[in-house]
């Protein structure tokens, strides 16, 4: 049986003011000034649809509703649609990839 590709991993800019929180920066040590900060997920929605809900608070993650801007799709649509263990695998590689390029990243 063929799994159906559905899912997508999404990265949402978040605003420079997420590094004034404390958890955020504990968990981003290599954080390089002036790099983007960025919050990686991955959802069975379209990532425009998962976004909105995230900014109306349904489903949501805190740093998204607080401080997301927008959705970066020049970082992840090149990966999109993807089997369910193809995007959980690759959300946690995509938010290492870009902590290690000195980017502030959150993941649920």
């Amino acid at each position: 049986m063929t799994r159906r590709k559905h899912y997508h991993v999404y990265v949402v800019e978040l605003s420079k003011d997420v590094l004034l929180n404390a958890r955020f920066m504990r968990s981003n040590p290599n954080y390089l000034h002036g790099k983007p900060c960025v919050y990686v997920g991955m959802t069975g929605l379209d990532p425009d649809v998962r976004f909105d809900k995230h900014k109306a608070g349904i489903q949501a993650n805190r740093f998204v509703q607080a401080f997301g801007l927008r959705l970066v799709p020049e970082l992840y649509t090149l990966y999109n649609p993807l089997t369910y263990d193809e995007a959980k695998s690759l959300e946690v590689e995509l938010g290492i990839d870009l902590r290690e390029g000195g980017y502030g990243v959150w993941q649920a």
